[in-house]
């Protein structure tokens, strides 16, 4: 360039001066739409390029809305908003987010109740992050499947019944299936107080607000300091209930990534299927089994393998989820046999054992453990499987024997199993605040069944 093109010193100096002054101040230019309707829960807004499962924040004269695009219509991208809809106007300003949806995560969340967007519940007042804030992706980060490592070590969960009959392993998925009032609330403090894990994550997905802090306090108790609770209540939208799930299961990735063995305890499945449920017959999806559209299924799927082992150098997330099951239906229910089909294993709570008076009520008949034949020794595995035919027997035949149609001797395995049941209800019934550790419950059951073993000495 010439000299002659060259602008004057003084020049350049004021259009310097005058670039550092107002540049800072400008604002890019940002894409918006706007509110055109409203139909149930969900919002109609004017065409705009948020992909689905985006997020975005609608202005309104009541504060903002913070909602997810969950379909499209012919003129029209759907939203369904995370929280009520009160105040909502015609005409209101929609800005989508940009970027990753990140969580803060961490620590300093351990002893803390939360709710779906990570706002504290209890009265320990704001949450104190620390000079770095940890983040994560609210969708997770998915592993290989071929860099997950295998399920080769058994999980202490503190239960006797599930430790030495239908034993668990870290980083494995569970069902606990049981219908209302069976005694779930109670399994569950258990597992979260005793499990040898290096934390716990309980996700509460659409209970009752007075269930909430009867939990924490009566069941959840000393174990709430290596906790994270994330609430979700029945009375928030269906979106803050998935959020909800997606926040708790992000804290446990995060966990599991540092090395850490996590406990992630999810009540309850169902629940969040009903607000996957709510979400896809409003957005037109068409009803299938028992009314539940095709994507609920997928999205079980979806989030349940979020948990389990991490890859190398990483720890575990061993996931438990509560399937309610309507008036004990464990076979018509669709939610139920799903999650049957994607666990590794189920624990089925039996209505009518919780009514003789067997604390915890878990069926041993019909719970199982897929992987637990390659977690334990074959003596275990070899007492496992007598007592569950004996268990099974004395089930099938009670009401033959109870109205005195049975005589003994023709049928020998039956025979047994009158004469130990005694010894095999002594071998389920376990108080709440009692804590059987796995070697203790392996040297139980041998014994159940007839066994020589050393004593049977429960720890607390």
């Amino acid at each position: 360039m010439s000299s002659s093109a060259t602008l004057p010193q003084s020049v350049a100096q004021q259009v310097k001066l005058w670039a550092d002054m107002v540049i800072p101040y400008l604002c890019p230019v940002e894409k918006s739409g706007s509110v055109i309707g409203a139909d149930g829960g969900v919002i109609h807004i004017s065409k705009n390029d948020i992909p689905i499962g985006g997020r975005c924040r609608i202005l309104t004269n009541d504060g903002d809305l913070h909602g997810e695009v969950v379909g499209f219509g012919a003129q029209s991208t759907l939203v369904m908003a995370d929280r009520s809809l009160n105040g909502l106007r015609r005409g209101d300003r929609v800005i989508p987010a940009t970027g990753t949806v990140n969580i803060e995560v961490g620590d300093t969340l351990l002893g803390r109740v939360i709710d779906a967007y990570g706002h504290p519940l209890d009265d320990r007042g704001p949450l104190q992050g620390s000079a770095s804030v940890e983040t994560w992706p609210i969708e997770g980060i998915p592993i290989n499947p071929m860099e997950r490592d295998r399920l080769t070590v058994p999980l202490d969960i503190g239960v006797r019944a599930i430790n030495g009959i239908a034993t668990l392993g870290r980083g494995m998925r569970t069902g606990l299936f049981a219908g209302s009032g069976v005694g779930k609330s109670t399994l569950l403090g258990m597992m979260a107080r005793n499990a040898s894990v290096d934390c716990v994550v309980l996700a509460m997905i659409g209970e009752r607000g007075r269930e909430v802090r009867e939990f924490i306090e009566d069941h959840l108790g000393p174990a709430l300091v290596r906790s994270v609770v994330v609430v979700s209540a029945a009375d928030s939208p269906p979106l803050a209930r998935v959020l909800g799930a997606h926040r708790a299961a992000s804290i446990a990735e995060s966990f599991r990534a540092k090395g850490r063995h996590v406990l992630f305890l999810v009540d309850s499945l169902t629940r969040l299927a009903m607000a996957g449920r709510e979400i896809g017959l409003s957005v037109g999806e068409p009803a299938a089994m028992r009314g539940y559209p095709p994507s609920v299924f997928s999205r079980i799927a979806g989030f349940v393998e979020r948990a389990g082992n991490g890859s190398k150098g990483q720890g575990s997330i061993t996931g438990l989820y509560t399937v309610l099951v309507e008036g004990d239906d464990h076979v018509a229910d669709p939610v139920a046999d799903t999650a049957r089909s994607v666990l590794d294993g189920h624990i089925v709570l039996s209505r009518r054992m919780s009514e003789s008076g067997i604390y915890p009520p878990i069926d041993l008949s019909v719970s199982l453990s897929r992987p637990m034949p390659s977690l334990v020794s074959q003596e275990h595995n070899d007492a496992a499987r007598r007592f569950r035919l004996l268990w099974a027997r004395l089930i099938d035949k009670r009401e033959l024997v109870d109205i005195g149609a049975y005589a003994p001797g023709r049928d020998p395995v039956l025979d047994e199993a009158l004469r130990r049941m005694p010894a095999m209800e002594s071998f389920l019934r376990q108080e709440s605040n009692e804590r059987v550790s796995l070697d203790n419950a392996i040297a139980g059951l041998i014994r159940a069944i007839g066994g020589q073993t050393t004593t049977d000495q429960p720890t607390n």
